[in-house]
């Protein structure tokens, strides 16, 4: 049977989603906790390798097992065993050709920042802090620029197992709440380090130091060289993935 699972994680304490050999990761300890309950090895696919100190409240993965249990109550037994910063905010049965990553999908990330003349320290793990002060309306005028299909080659890491650098994102809005302002983006697919060059490029907006308008010149240009510099990874939540 094939269980999918709403993954949500503190990624604060993590080298990110996917498997590696430098520190423990979401992924790792999804395997090992699975593997204990189920008494038998598991292995999960996730939607979205998250990096480093990334956060989420709806990554999805999917693994398969002999399940006798109800799927639904597959969560609760899983996350009595599972770390405080990570919990399975659902669980269910899907076909089995149902693959996370191959699927078309709607993803939604927000990224908080912390706009105030001193740090918050309940904040620092899940906000970027900046001390200059942010115009989240210019943001907000320039982020549309980037509403739309476009080639996003500016805004992210080459890679070089990536052809197709073009994606659709479907709306970009930047907010004020008090302190914080945040930026939401949703679309059809995000590039590496997209969502995080984004912000840093809408940063240089916020203070004052390119236009709105320039943005649009960037996305146009296609030269990584020509954004800002990544956001740190600790204001990034991938909030949701919805499924078409």
């Amino acid at each position: 049977m094939r269980i999918k699972l709403t993954v949500a994680y503190d990624g604060t304490n993590y080298c990110g989603w996917q498997i590696q050999k430098n520190g423990i990761t979401v992924e790792e300890v999804l395997n090992k906790t699975l593997s204990k309950f189920f008494k038998e090895e598991i292995t999960v696919i996730g939607a979205s390798r998250t990096d480093s100190g990334v956060h989420a409240m709806g990554n999805v993965a999917v693994f398969d097992a002999d399940v006798t249990m109800p799927p639904d109550k597959i969560s609760y037994a899983i996350n009595n065993l599972l770390p405080d910063d990570i919990r399975i905010q659902k669980s269910e049965k899907v076909s089995d050709d149902f693959h996370p990553r191959y699927c078309d999908t709607r993803k939604t990330y927000e990224y908080k920042l912390y706009n105030a003349q001193f740090p918050d320290p309940i904040q620092r793990l899940y906000s970027h802090f900046v001390y200059f002060h942010l115009d989240e309306k210019k943001m907000h005028e320039a982020a549309q620029y980037l509403v739309g299909e476009h080639d996003f080659k500016s805004y992210c890491t080459p890679k070089d197992d990536v052809e197709n650098t073009i994606r659709t994102i479907y709306y970009i809005n930047v907010e004020r709440e008090g302190n914080l302002v945040k930026i939401r983006i949703n679309g059809n697919g995000f590039l590496y380090n997209m969502v995080r060059i984004i912000v840093g490029s809408l940063l240089k907006v916020g203070m004052g130091m390119i236009p709105p308008e320039e943005i649009k010149n960037i996305l146009e240009a296609k030269d990584r060289t020509k954004a800002g510099h990544k956001a740190p990874a600790c204001g990034l939540t991938l909030v949701e993935i919805e499924y078409l």
